[in-house]
C-alpha cells in the first residue's frame, strides 16, 4: 500500500506585481493556514516518509510552516521540475520515488495538482471527490491510497481518495 499526499502551497502574496512568480512568499492568510494543515497531517497519523517540494518560495514556506509541529522532519527534496508542472510530469516524477517510501508528500501548484488528483482518484468519498474536482484551494490536501507495492506502478483512476481537506474546513 502506498499513500500519496498532494498539498497545494498556501496562499501567497501579490503585493509586489513586479516580483518573479517563483519568488513570491506566503501572505498572512497563508502563514496561518499552513500550520493548520500541518497539524491535521500530524493528528491523522499522515506524517510522510519523504517529501518532494517545489522550489518556489511559497511551497518551501508552506512546508516549513506545516511541518513546524511535527515530531520529525522527513527527508525533503526540493525540485524545480515540480514548479507549475503538468499532471503527467508530476506522475512521472512520483513513479521514480523509492519503494521504501510508504507515504509521500508532494507540495506544489495548480492547475497540475487539481488535475492530477482528479485523474488519480477513482474511488472514495463521493462528496470529497466532487469538491476536489470543483476546486483545489490553496493549502488544500488530497490523500490518495493505492493498492501497490511500487511507486512505478501508480496509475490513473486506481487511487482511493481517503480525504480532501482545506484549512477552511478545519477552523
Amino acid at each position: 500500500m502506498k499513500t500519496l499526499l498532494l498539498l497545494r502551497h498556501a496562499k501567497s502574496s501579490w503585493t509586489d506585481p513586479r516580483m518573479d512568480d517563483h519568488d513570491r512568499r506566503l501572505n498572512d492568510r497563508g502563514r496561518m493556514a499552513a500550520p493548520v494543515i500541518g497539524q491535521y497531517i500530524a493528528d491523522r497519523g499522515l506524517l510522510p516518509d519523504f517529501v518532494l517540494c517545489s522550489t518556489a518560495k511559497r511551497a518551501q514556506e508552506t512546508l516549513e510552516r506545516a511541518s513546524g509541529l511535527w515530531p520529525r522532519l522527513p527527508q525533503v527534496l526540493f525540485e524545480k521540475g515540480i514548479y507549475l508542472a503538468a499532471p503527467h510530469k508530476l506522475l512521472d516524477r512520483i513513479r521514480q520515488v523509492s519503494n521504501d517510501v510508504g507515504r509521500l508528500l508532494v507540495i506544489g501548484h495548480n492547475p497540475g495538482f487539481e488535475d492530477l488528483s482528479v485523474e488519480l482518484a477513482a474511488g472514495g468519498d463521493s462528496a470529497a471527490l466532487r469538491r476536489m474536482g470543483e476546486k483545489f484551494p490553496t493549502a488544500g490536501l488530497a490523500v490518495i491510497a493505492f493498492d501497490i507495492s511500487q511507486w512505478s506502478k501508480i496509475e490513473r483512476a486506481r487511487g482511493n481518495l481517503l480525504t480532501f481537506v482545506s484549512p477552511r474546513d478545519l477552523v
